[in-house]
């Protein structure tokens, strides 16, 4: 059966990854039957309307699903489409009450257009009541125009099987959040990363370059246990009396969240040959705002205890950690070896970066022989910088095949 997604017009290079992610996350089998980043209108063939509404009940990026009862390039050849479809559905819903809505992409249509236009549908013989608040059945017309053009380029006509979780942005907004800094992801991609990642129930995440916990908030939201780590002590410690916790108090959240706490990938207390990570998300810092930094000096001194006021420096609150310079590409060195150890089969790294675009030396994109590449995605910032997130899975048969030498 085909299934209408009515995408949101946004983060368009992500839009079909994240279907594509909860398709594997549930175990949907999907096939894209017409998708293009320039329309909200996104043609997927499942097996059944359950399938289609477990696939965008937690999308982000998308509105909603509706069963495709036809699509047309004209009025006429949508209603056609219609009679050719599906008219051996039409008695289930005959005593259904019932609504009709019309969404018009980048036009616009008046209320007495609004009306002849669903007029038009009577054959359908819908006898139940038109309930506008709380329907058993609403049926969408879509129009998709061309900027500025008043005739609509393609129809199409479908019924609601579900709403998306889209609605979840304002519920995590930066403008409610208590605990920030300048580097707190974006909710809405924050949430579409965990999604790419598979957060889900039972399954544990973990942050590396941790901040105030926004990877962390929208992992939790999908039911992952999490936990983060920071170089910056100061970032996990907060400050007047807000942190990473009052930030999962606030979102009544702290049941899946395990703790912070002060480390980075090359003094990682974590370290192991037990796989026991379902997800790693993070967002590394960039040198821009953030400087690449590890622990350590430059020249390896420093490593003797220090005390002030008698006390261990190192034990006391405000303790500051000495630090040093830490190049990018050993950073993506080090957070692949990191993910390669620890992800468990099957899971799942996040990692953002930054690259040029197009033209300007855009990077290659980081491997490792035990991860394998599923999607990238890239958000644009201006016209000589963006920021590309890559999505890899772990490879449990070609790890071992590393191990005893390949």
């Amino acid at each position: 059966m085909d299934y209408l997604v009515r995408l949101a017009q946004v983060h368009e290079d992500f839009r079909k990854a994240e279907l594509q992610a909860l398709a594997d996350l549930s175990g949907t089998e999907m096939d894209f039957r017409d998708y293009s980043q320039y329309s909200p209108h996104c043609i997927v063939r499942l097996a059944h309307e359950d399938a289609a509404r477990n696939l965008v009940s937690r999308s982000i990026l998308s509105q909603g699903i509706y069963e495709l009862w036809g699509d047309g390039s004209t009025y006429d050849e949508l209603h056609q489409d219609i009679r050719r479809r599906t008219v051996d559905s039409w008695t289930k819903y005959r005593s259904s009450s019932f609504k009709f809505e019309v969404q018009a992409y980048q036009g616009k249509r008046s209320m007495a257009e609004l009306q002849d236009l669903i007029q038009d549908f009577l054959y359908l013989g819908f006898e139940g009541p038109i309930d506008l608040k709380n329907p058993d059945q609403t049926f969408c017309i879509f129009e998709d125009c061309d900027w500025g053009i008043k005739t609509p380029k393609r129809l199409y006509f479908g019924r609601l099987i579900a709403h998306s979780s889209r609605s979840v942005i304002d519920t995590y907004t930066l403008k409610k959040r208590k605990y920030l800094s300048t580097t707190s992801m974006d909710t809405e991609l924050a949430l579409v990363t965990a999604n790419l990642t598979h957060a889900a129930p039972g399954k544990l995440f973990y942050d590396p370059f941790v901040g105030t916990g926004s990877f962390l908030i929208a992992s939790a939201h999908f039911g992952a246990c999490t936990m983060g780590s920071d170089i910056d002590g100061r970032a996990v410690r907060g400050k007047n009396g807000r942190n990473i916790l009052t930030n999962f108090q606030q979102y009544d959240l702290t049941d899946v969240y395990l703790d912070s706490f002060l480390a980075d990938l090359t003094n990682s207390p974590l370290r192991s040959t037990n796989r026991f990570l379902d997800g790693i998300i993070c967002d590394p810092p960039y040198g821009v705002r953030e400087g690449l930094k590890v622990l350590g000096s430059k020249d390896g001194s420093g490593k003797e205890v220090r005390y002030l006021n008698g006390q261990p420096a190192h034990l006391q609150d405000d303790y500051l950690p000495p630090k040093r310079p830490y190049s990018f590409d050993a950073m993506l060195d080090d957070i692949l070896g990191f993910a390669a150890e620890t992800l468990v089969p099957g899971g799942r790294l996040g990692l953002w970066m930054p690259t040029a675009n197009e033209g300007e030396g855009e990077l290659e994109v980081p491997r490792h022989p035990c991860l394998e590449v599923v999607s990238i995605c890239v958000q644009g910032f201006n016209k000589c910088m963006c920021a590309r997130v890559h999505f890899f899975q772990d490879l449990l048969r070609r790890r071992h095949d590393v191990l005893i030498g390949d």
